[in-house]
């Protein structure tokens, strides 16, 4: 105690004090408060004054942290359940939304193809990693009616056709794929060819048309179609022609064909399960039946 009465701490409180008393003196001596003495209150009070709301807003604050710690950690897991059912919420909205748009586009086709027979709308749940063709799996199988072969196609086109059906899933093979090849024709001159896809081809997000006449009238622009066989219907959207090119042999042209779907982009997607051949395209592809003979009588 008696050093802290011999320190510099001690002699500056001494010389406040003093200070504060001289002014207090003045104050009473010339009748009251001046003005200069009130600021001079003001200025060394002011700061203190300051600074002890400020401890006091900070010690409430952190008693009330303290003392309802337990309610604000209830309130905390009530909201977070409230935000997880909002989020819920929001999450089968869209499955809805989706869900609706894919059966309005569905009653769209039936009604435009009436008999056809599609599949449940499907929806994309998985890509082939690494393939350069993109592939994918959809979420339908064998017991939705599928089959290997089976076109698949959206509201805007053919995308591929299915393989490796199991009961619940199916990959599909798109038209970028080599292995996928669809006759063809133009719709503005009937110019007909044969679409398959390719590796540079692909990484373009482009297919080919090839066995084109030379002779036939098809240019950039020209929208494409399926001829119709067995596995694809007639008059279906394939894309349209980004531009003509004569083969190096000289003999027919081929045409570099923009698809009217992008497979990367697609969440959802029809399979056609069965069709009826028209007898126009049974006899041009030469799938027509032969016609039943009548039984001589006698």
């Amino acid at each position: 105690m008696r050093e802290f009465f011999h320190s510099f701490k001690f002699k500056i409180i001494i010389a406040l004090m003093a200070v504060l008393l001289g002014a207090m003196i003045y104050s009473v001596t010339t009748g009251g408060y001046s003005s200069g003495s009130s600021y001079l209150f003001e200025l060394v009070f002011e700061p203190l004054k300051s600074l002890s709301m400020k401890l006091s807003d900070k010690i409430s604050t952190s008693l009330d942290m303290v003392m309802n710690a337990e309610e604000y950690y209830e309130e905390n897991l009530r909201l977070k359940e409230e935000l997880k059912g909002y989020y819920n919420d929001m999450v089968e909205y869209d499955r809805v939304v989706q869900e609706n748009a894919q059966l309005r586009v569905m009653l769209d086709l039936k009604e435009e193809y009436s008999d056809y027979e599609f599949s449940p709308p499907c929806n994309v749940i998985a890509r082939t990693t690494n393939d350069p063709y993109l592939s994918f799996t959809i979420d339908k199988g064998a017991n939705d009616g599928i089959e290997p072969g089976d076109p698949v196609v959206t509201e805007n086109g053919i995308v591929g056709a299915c393989y490796e059906v199991s009961l619940a899933t199916c990959k599909v093979r798109t038209l970028y794929s080599p292995r996928t090849a669809v006759g063809v024709y133009t719709v503005r001159t009937k110019a007909e060819g044969i679409v398959s896809g390719g590796y540079d081809l692909a990484a373009d997000g482009r297919i080919r048309m090839s066995y084109i006449s030379k002779e036939s009238d098809i240019a950039e622009g020209d929208i494409i179609v399926t001829t119709g066989s067995t596995n694809y219907p007639a008059g279906q959207l394939i894309g349209t022609v980004e531009s003509v090119e004569m083969e190096k042999s000289g003999l027919s042209k081929y045409a570099v064909i923009i698809p009217a779907e992008d497979p990367a982009s697609l969440t959802g997607v029809f399979v056609i399960t069965n069709y009826t051949l028209d007898e126009i395209t049974a006899v041009k592809t030469g799938q027509e039946t032969e016609p039943a003979q009548s039984e001589d009588t006698d």
